[in-house]
């Protein structure tokens, strides 16, 4: 068996990887492979997955599946897998350190630090009390959900796929974000919530929330945000993710006030791409058990 590992992995899961076949990072050696491990930065098209006849698996390391084509794969009969666990921790204490940040104005105070002013007039924001509301109740929001509780917010959240959960669950996104202080977002990339913070989900809140989004880029209306901060009917938007990445230079929130943006690090955490290795090594170990490969 050929396992070819095509994105950045931890270092230790080649030799982790080794009890199973050759393991290469060759890509010249694409056709030879049995298992394909990617993360985000490969995308796994139709037109990619032609001429792949001996390919019987890919992992996805970290959560989200919309940059493989489950169609294409299940046409040629490649298992299309991610590794839904591994990550809950490290996004959500990024998300949760983006929340932090902005009623904290932890940005603003070193930037003015540094420019040798002694800023003590600008206010801060407590958490304690506020609303956030959660849209996608999976992995990663139930960890947000746990930090949150913690610092005495009160959580609600939206799943269409969910009819019970430890948090209330409203029946509608509108509903969520309508009396939301904080509104994070969860949710995968699909036909029906691409776009979907925009301006009809934008128009639903009351309270001028800041919004922030460690899942798929694609969800935001960028043009509608843009709008909305300028307007100020969102109060902040913080973002770990983009409708291209690296964002267009024209991509109208890298231009806009009360934003804070990182580089989609959501899942680069030291620790969790160990976690990603190891639930990586237990997937391929089931499926051979499984005689799936």
């Amino acid at each position: 068996m050929v396992i070819l590992i095509k994105d950045a992995f931890d270092e230790s899961l080649p030799l982790k990887l080794a009890s199973f076949g050759e393991v290469t990072s060759d890509e010249s050696r694409l056709k030879e492979a049995d298992v394909l491990l990617i993360r985000s930065k490969t995308k796994c098209t139709r037109e990619f997955l032609s001429g792949l006849d001996k390919l019987k698996v890919i992992i996805r390391g970290g959560v989200g599946m919309d940059n493989i084509d489950k169609e294409a794969c299940k046409e040629k009969g490649i298992i299309a897998l991610n590794t839904p666990k591994s990550s809950a921790i490290a996004v959500a204490e990024l998300a949760f350190s983006l929340m932090l940040s902005i009623p904290n104005n932890i940005v603003f105070y070193d930037n003015t630090m540094k420019k040798g002013e002694w800023n003590k007039k600008t206010k801060r924001h407590e958490l304690y009390g506020k609303t956030l509301a959660l849209l996608g109740y999976g992995h990663i929001p139930r960890e947000m959900s746990k930090r949150a509780k913690a610092f005495g917010m009160n959580v609600v959240a939206y799943d269409k796929y969910l009819t019970e959960a430890d948090v209330p669950l409203l029946p509608s996104m509108e509903d969520a974000v309508r009396n939301a202080d904080y509104i994070s977002m969860h949710l995968p990339l699909t036909d029906e919530t691409r776009k979907v913070m925009g301006d009809a989900l934008i128009g639903a809140m009351e309270r001028k929330p800041v919004v922030i989004n460690t899942g798929r880029g694609g969800c935001v209306d960028e043009d509608a945000m843009a709008k909305a901060l300028a307007d100020g009917r969102v109060s902040w938007f913080a973002t770990d993710v983009y409708s291209s990445e690296p964002p267009a230079k024209e991509n109208p929130i890298l231009s806009s006030e009360h934003v804070t943006l990182t580089p989609h690090v959501g899942a680069n955490s030291v620790e969790n791409l160990a976690r990603i290795s190891d639930e990586v090594v237990e997937t391929i170990k089931r499926l051979i058990e499984e005689k799936k490969i």
